[in-house]
């Protein structure tokens, strides 16, 4: 049976530090409506350790010039490991937008929260659980 804490943020993170050691989050905030996931904004960081927690994304997140009431993380290595040099990050970001413009379920892909920094997963039929 999965913890609680693997429904939420901070568990995700320490998870996803613990598996990769350092990585780069590539981050698509999302305005979740009742029949759509429809992206926002997106950024990328590097991660470094697993010390942050979800109210410190949010108040990262504040700044954003859009509605979000959901966020879709990517956790990207480079091939050595480590997080990616910032031009590969930007391509990737790129690549995870449009990726998320194609096909919602894409969002399925990715350690995908709410504004509470609980887990998500978008539905076929277009709702969120």
């Amino acid at each position: 049976m999965a913890s609680t804490e693997e429904f939420h943020f901070d568990g995700w993170l320490k998870a996803a530090f613990a598996e990769t050691g350092a990585f780069t989050a590539l981050v698509v905030l999302v305005d979740i409506g009742r029949k759509d996931a429809t992206p926002v904004a997106s950024t990328f960081f590097h991660v470094i350790g697993d010390e942050a927690d979800w109210a410190e994304m949010s108040r990262l997140f504040a700044g954003a010039p859009n509605r979000w009431n959901g966020a879709a993380f990517f956790a990207e290595t480079a091939r050595d490991g480590g997080p990616l040099d910032e031009p590969l990050a930007r391509i990737e970001l790129r690549r995870v937008e449009q990726m998320i413009d194609d096909d919602r379920m894409a969002l399925n892909e990715a350690a995908f929260f709410n504004r509470k920094g609980q887990r998500l997963r978008i539905d076929e039929d277009g709702d969120s659980a």
